[in-house]
C-alpha cells in the first residue's frame, strides 16, 4: 500500500500525467452515465428503431448546442400532439354514435429562419367507415388557410410539406414559405407570433375516434445532433465510451498477461520449449494482422466479441513475447532465484511468485499505452464496414456519415464530435501511460 501511494503521488508530479488521469476519468464517467441513464438493451433498440422510433426527428440536424454561437437561433423542432395535450380536441357526440371531433394545436414561432418540414401523423380507430377531416392553418394576423380534405386510416403520416396541391394554391411557393411569411408580398419575412393547426373531423360509427400529431422539423435537434435515420446521435457518442474502454481494456489487458506468462514459461523451461514458442512468434509476426480480421468480419461474424477473440488469439504471439523473454533471461540468474530453487521451490511456484512480480512494474505502463491503439483498431475496423451492426460505436458513427458523404454535404458535426472523443482517449491514455513507464522505469526518469 505504501509504495502504492508513493508511486501515485509521484504520478501527480507530472503535469501530463494529471490531464491524462482526469480525462480517463471523465470517460469513465461518460461510460457509467451511459450504463445508467439508457440500458443496454434500450441503447440497442434506440440504435435500431430508425425512422419509426425517431420520426419527431429532422434528418442531417446539427446539435442544440450551436445555438449559443449564433446571434440568428436555428429552430427547434416542435412536436404538439392530443395524446399529451387532450385540451387541444373538444368531442361533440350524436345520438347514433356519430361525432364531431374539433382539435385546435397551438403554437409559437419565433424564428429568423423557415422549418425544414411540416407533418401530421393521423392515428385512428373505426370498423369500416373512416373519419373524414378537413385541415386548416391559421397565421398569427387570423387568416386562414384550407390545407387539405381526408379521410384518415389506422396510421398515416401526411407530409403538408410535400402537398403538390397546397403548393399551387400558395402561389407555386414552397409551402413553409407560403404558410410562415406573407408570400403575397416581397420581401417575404416569416410572421412570428402564434400559429394555430386546426383540424375539423366527423366520426360515423360509435366509439370512433381519431387523434393527431403535429410536427414542425427544425434545423437542431438533440446534444449530439441527429443522423439520415433520425437517430441522435448522442446515443452512440455516449455507449460509445463504454464499448470502445471495455474493448481495448480487455484485448490489452487480455494480450499482455497472456504475452508475459508464455514468455516466463519458455523462458524458465528453456529448450524446446523456449524454441517452439519463439518459432510460432516469429511465424505468427509475419501473418497479415488486419487482412485476417477482414475476412472474419466478412466470412464470418462481425460481432465485436468474435473480433475481441481474434485480436487476443493473433497477439498471443506478438512482439511483447520476445521483450518479456529479454526481461526474463535476466531475472533468471539472480541470486534470490538461485536461492528459491536450491531451497526446492517448484517451477509453477518461481514462474509466478518470484519472476512474474519482478516484472509487473513494467506491465503496467504497457498496458496502458496499448489501450487506444486497440480502441483505435475497433474504430478502424467499424470505418472499413466491419463494425458489429448492432452496437453504436464511435466508428460506427463514422462509417455512416462517410458513406452518406457528411464530408462533401457540410454535415461536420457528424465526423467531428466521434472522431473528438477518439483522439480524446488515445490522448488521454497515451500521457497517463508515458508518465507511469518514467515513474517505474528509472532510467527514463533521469533523462
Amino acid at each position: 500500500m505504501k509504495s502504492l501511494e508513493k508511486n501515485f503521488q509521484e504520478l501527480l508530479k507530472y503535469p501530463s500525467a494529471v490531464v491524462g488521469l482526469i480525462l480517463v476519468l471523465v470517460l469513465v464517467a461518460i461510460s457509467i452515465y451511459a450504463m445508467v441513464t439508457i440500458p443496454y438493451n434500450e441503447a440497442i433498440i434506440l440504435w435500431r428503431g430508425g425512422e419509426d422510433q425517431w420520426y419527431r426527428n429532422p434528418k442531417y440536424a446539427l446539435p442544440k448546442w450551436v445555438n449559443y454561437f449564433r446571434k440568428d437561433k436555428l429552430p427547434e423542432s416542435i412536436a404538439l400532439s392530443t395524446i399529451d395535450h387532450p385540451e387541444y380536441k373538444t368531442v361533440e357526440t350524436n345520438e347514433d354514435g356519430s361525432a364531431i371531433i374539433t382539435i385546435e394545436i397551438p403554437f409559437e414561432y419565433n424564428y429568423e429562419i423557415l422549418p425544414v418540414d411540416l407533418m401530421i401523423r393521423f392515428t385512428s380507430n373505426f370498423q369500416e367507415k373512416a373519419p373524414f377531416i378537413s385541415v386548416s392553418w391559421i397565421r398569427p394576423d387570423g387568416e386562414k388557410i384550407r390545407i387539405k380534405n381526408l379521410s384518415i386510416s389506422p396510421k398515416q403520416d401526411y407530409r403538408v410539406s410535400q402537398d403538390k396541391d397546397l403548393q399551387k394554391k400558395l402561389g407555386g411557393n414552397k409551402i413553409e414559405v407560403g404558410l410562415f411569411t406573407d408570400y403575397k408580398n416581397d420581401p417575404k419575412t416569416i410572421e412570428k407570433g402564434k400559429y394555430t393547426l386546426k383540424i375539423e373531423g366527423a366520426t360515423f360509427e360509435k366509439d370512433s375516434d381519431f387523434d393527431a400529431e403535429f410536427i414542425a422539423y427544425g434545423k437542431v435537434a438533440g446534444l449530439g445532433g441527429t443522423d439520415h435515420l433520425r437517430r441522435d446521435l448522442i446515443v452512440a457518442l455516449l455507449w460509445g465510451a463504454p464499448i470502445a474502454l471495455a474493448f481495448g481494456l480487455l484485448a490489452a489487458v487480455g494480450t499482455t498477461l497472456t504475452q508475459m506468462i508464455i514468455a516466463a514459461f519458455g523462458t524458465w523451461f528453456g529448450g524446446w520449449v523456449d524454441i517452439l514458442i519463439q518459432r510460432i512468434t516469429e511465424i505468427n509476426l509475419v501473418l497479415p494482422f488486419l487482412p485476417i480480421l477482414i475476412m472474419i468480419g466478412t466470412f464470418y461474424s462481425r460481432s465485436i466479441w468474435v473480433i475481441l477473440t481474434a485480436v487476443i488469439i493473433l497477439n498471443i504471439f506478438g512482439t511483447g513475447i520476445k521483450t518479456f523473454r529479454a526481461v526474463f533471461m535476466q531475472t533468471k540468474e539472480t541470486p534470490y532465484i538461485e536461492a528459491a530453487r536450491a531451497y526446492g521451490a517448484s517451477n509453477t511456484r518461481i514462474i509466478f511468485s518470484y519472476m512474474v512480480p519482478r516484472i509487473l512494474p513494467m506491465l503496467i505502463p504497457q498496458f496502458i499505452i496499448l489501450i487506444p491503439s486497440y480502441v483505435f483498431l475497433e474504430a478502424s475496423l467499424a470505418v472499413l464496414g466491419l463494425g458489429d451492426p448492432t452496437l453504436p460505436t464511435w466508428g460506427k458513427v463514422i462509417d455512416e456519415a462517410r458513406a452518406n458523404g457528411a464530408l462533401f454535404q457540410g454535415w461536420y458535426y457528424w465526423v467531428i464530435e466521434p472522431s473528438i472523443l477518439l483522439m480524446l482517449t488515445g490522448l488521454a491514455f497515451a500521457m497517463l501511460g508515458f508518465s507511469l513507464d518514467r515513474i517505474f522505469n528509472p532510467r527514463l526518469r533521469e533523462m
